[in-house]
């Protein structure tokens, strides 16, 4: 086995195994685990002695437990107050490692045990197999902290049923097992007991013969219950609506409980970032993956840099919710604008316009 700093690589049988190993942050991914396992995924797409691919988190008393939490969002908060342009290489080589994963010509098997949140969805929707656990807890919260959900988020949100993509994308809301299969946001579901026992099968089968890895799926997956999504038909309702404006208008307009909490969570929310993620989702779902991670990247940098609103990194609506969040964990954001009523088109346009030309973009050879 070998020791990547917070990765763990080792190639058993046919079967590279790969454990995220930070779990004193939940494994938030740095850009030196991204850079490793960029490394380790090339290096075993070339090698045929690697024909699929495992990769797992790990928690303080061992593997599994947490699968990854994100981004390290402290680090983004440091770069934003010092103007430091590092995560201009976190975003590029974390996008250009998502689109990697989801083109990965072998079997790639995600775990994805306990928190799965942010970049920890853009290491694992990609997978060929996605399995979840009972203890999952699935989400893309970045509106909470005045970002979108990148790391693909568009591409894989647009393609959710309805307009759940919409809703996820603007609550954050978390889910469940039964919720991420019934949303095409995972595969099947594996008892927390049985996770060991499945990481170590893994090693014995041969992956050049699909049987194999479908009788190892059908000898640890476990049924969950259909129709879990509450709300379902309010959902697809509300959030097919033209903006995020109308979105919020009509939900104000239906006095149920489900309605009057889903008011609550968007209130929470930057104002500004819920109706850029509204577009991006909108725009993602006619977009390839390559295209939608450029626009996602031209996104990033506005958010860092968002000259157009004549504010510095310390001012943006990412440095403050984080803040509010992880620093000071008051949880008391001040949003500018402060309402959702107070964007305006001209606030939100510019995130979509490229600061790129074609030819010099850093996401330019992606296809």
């Amino acid at each position: 086995m070998s020791v990547l700093n917070e990765v763990l690589t080792e190639v058993k049988g046919q079967v590279g195994f790969i454990t995220l190993n930070r779990p004193s942050a939940l494994n938030a991914l740095t850009l030196s685990m991204i850079r490793q396992l960029t490394i380790t995924l090339l290096a075993w797409r070339q090698d045929d002695q690697v024909q699929a691919v495992g990769i797992r988190g790990s928690n303080k008393a061992g593997p599994f437990g947490a699968f990854c939490a994100g981004g390290d969002i402290r680090f983004f908060h440091q770069a934003l107050l010092a103007g430091d342009p590092a995560p201009e290489d976190f975003f590029t080589e974390e996008y250009t490692l998502n689109h990697l994963i989801h083109s990965y010509p072998k079997p790639y098997i995600a775990f994805m045990d306990g928190i799965v949140m942010g970049g920890g969805m853009g290491i694992s929707q990609g997978a060929s197999h996605r399995l979840v656990t009972t203890r999952t807890r699935m989400a893309m919260p970045e509106t909470t902290i005045g970002l979108f959900p990148d790391v693909g988020g568009g591409y894989f949100l647009s393609r959710c049923p309805g307009h759940t993509g919409e809703w996820l994308a603007l609550t954050g809301t978390t889910l469940g097992a039964a919720e991420a299969i019934e949303l095409g946001l995972a595969d099947f579901c594996a008892e927390v007991d049985q996770l060991q026992p499945a990481w170590e099968a893994l090693a014995g089968i041969n992956p050049l013969e699909p049987a194999q890895l479908d009788n190892w799926i059908t000898m640890f997956s476990v049924a969950v219950s259909a129709g879990s999504i509450r709300a379902r038909v309010q959902i697809d309702q509300y959030f097919s609506l033209e903006n995020v404006g109308q979105v919020l208008a009509a939900l104000q307009t239906d006095m149920s409980d489900w309605a009057s909490q889903t008011v609550a969570l968007l209130r929470q929310r930057s104002p500004l970032m819920l109706h850029v993620a509204f577009e991006q989702v909108r725009r993602a779902r006619h977009l390839s993956l390559a295209a939608e991670l450029r626009m996602e990247r031209d996104m990033m940098r506005h958010c860092f840099f968002p000259a157009h609103l004549l504010r510095r990194g310390a001012q943006t609506e990412t440095a403050e919710g984080i803040r509010a969040l992880a620093i000071d964990k008051d949880n008391a954001p001040r949003w500018s604008p402060e309402c959702l009523e107070e964007v305006s088109p001209e606030m939100v346009a510019p995130f979509f316009v490229s600061p790129w030309a074609d030819h010099c973009h850093p996401l330019r050879e992606m296809s």
